[in-house]
């Protein structure tokens, strides 16, 4: 799909605000690598809706703020109907895709499609990654809170999610992602709540 590029220029600048410590352009550079993986293995229903719904599910993004993606949802809106309109794109499926992304952890199976499923997964599938990268992607993810929440609330809030995705029967929605990567991030969530712990107690005792 060829992308205008005024909209590439609104998505560039999008993914350019700071402070974005993990939430900018190699996040998604790395999900839409996902994506890739996932049409040239079990394949998309509606490629173009699930690679614009990744492409824009960040575009608005500040640390601590609850309607991150409704606001991302609503800039992709705005900006498929004045540049894609009339290549039968389903935007109304875009932003439901993107809106999806604020309930990470909590969707079960019977909530999503198949297509759903996999592009919620792109997006978590830096849980599965390697050690260093999961460890890079944590420690930008507390770079970008330092401003917002106290470090003890960060890391108390941190920890209680990971602990929570631990706890899940399923981290990964899709079989794809769940056969190759859900052991790795057990044991990255494993090690990253052992370090909030650690961390905690450190600060308990000043």
């Amino acid at each position: 799909m060829v992308v205008p590029a005024t909209l590439v220029q609104t998505v560039v600048s999008a993914y350019g605000q700071s402070p974005r410590a993990y939430h900018g352009a190699d996040h998604i550079v790395e999900v839409l690598a996902q994506w890739r993986s996932v049409a040239a293995g079990p394949g998309w229903q509606q490629p173009r809706e699930t690679w614009l719904a990744l492409l824009f599910h960040d575009a608005v993004y500040e640390a601590g703020r609850r309607d991150n993606e409704a606001m991302s949802a609503a800039l992709a809106r705005h900006e498929l109907e004045a540049h894609l309109e009339k290549l039968g794109i389903d935007i109304e499926r875009v932003c439901t895709l993107i809106e999806l992304t604020a309930r990470h952890g909590r969707l079960g199976l019977a909530d999503v499609d198949s297509d759903a499923a996999l592009m919620l997964d792109c997006d978590m599938a830096i849980l599965g990654a390697s050690e260093e990268r999961f460890d890079a992607y944590d420690a930008a993810i507390a770079e970008e809170y330092r401003d917002v929440l106290p470090a003890w609330m960060f890391r108390f809030n941190r920890r209680r999610f990971l602990k929570h995705l631990l706890g899940l029967d399923r981290i990964f929605l899709s079989d794809f992602f769940h056969e190759r990567l859900d052991a790795p991030a057990r044991a990255n969530l494993r090690r990253a709540i052992g370090r909030g712990r650690t961390a905690l107690a450190a600060g308990a005792g000043r």
